[in-house]
């Protein structure tokens, strides 16, 4: 059995996705994001106290991308994941880990815009800088979505797969504190994977972390 140790708004939303588009059972633990991700029952599953943390098979894993790895390997080699002989296997690999790229700009903006509650601990240098590198991000990928190859519709031209889901997650969360609107062809993909319905099974039933649309960069929003 699979047991996912989740937090709504968090990394463990990529995992939970991935999961919901397996064909594999699994039992979902949710979990507050507070103090208690610090408690020595959860420490013994995660060391450092964050999401996703995964059992399996009396087994414990963390760490998001070595999740997505095993998973896709175990249970969905080639549709999901791409298998060591496959064309597409370096790509995947590549694109599986700029996900974390992408998650840790939005991990230090969390911390600026809604872990840190008074304006006079935040960082309007932090907070600028963090904007503009997930910016550079998204410019990576417009320029991999914007070239001209034939089925561009995903990030590997062999279709669809777990890279999309790891990006497409990393993505849910910048856009927080960064827009779509300067980079067209990575709106379209985003709006193409978020129609699946693994995606949409994967959102949180309320707002948990991020209680507002969108976080400008301060002091912007003064």
């Amino acid at each position: 059995m699979i047991v996912l140790h989740h937090t709504p708004q968090t990394r463990s939303m990529r995992t939970l996705w991935l999961l919901n588009e397996m064909d594999e059972p699994f039992q979902l633990r949710g979990h507050a994001f507070d103090k208690s991700l610090r408690d020595p029952e959860f420490l013994s599953l995660s060391p450092a106290g964050r999401v996703p943390a995964l059992e399996i098979d009396g087994e414990r894993m963390f760490e998001t991308g070595a999740i997505t790895q095993y998973l896709c390997e175990r249970f969905s080699p080639d549709r999901l994941g791409r298998s060591v002989g496959s064309p597409d296997r370096m790509a995947w690999l590549v694109w599986l880990h700029f996900a974390e790229t992408i998650s840790q700009h939005t991990a230090a903006l969390t911390q600026q815009h809604i872990a840190l509650r008074e304006d006079a601990m935040r960082s309007p240098i932090v907070m600028k800088l963090e904007a503009a590198r997930i910016g550079k991000c998204y410019d990576a990928l417009e320029a991999r979505l914007s070239t001209p190859v034939e089925n561009r519709d995903y990030l590997l031209t062999s279709g669809f797969s777990a890279v999309d889901i790891s990006v497409g997650q990393a993505v849910y969360m910048a856009q927080f504190f960064v827009k779509l609107d300067k980079h067209p062809s990575v709106a379209e993909w985003y709006e193409r994977i978020t129609e699946r319905e693994s995606f949409i099974k994967s959102l949180p039933d309320e707002r948990t972390l991020f209680t507002e649309d969108f976080y400008p960069p301060w002091p912007m929003a003064e």
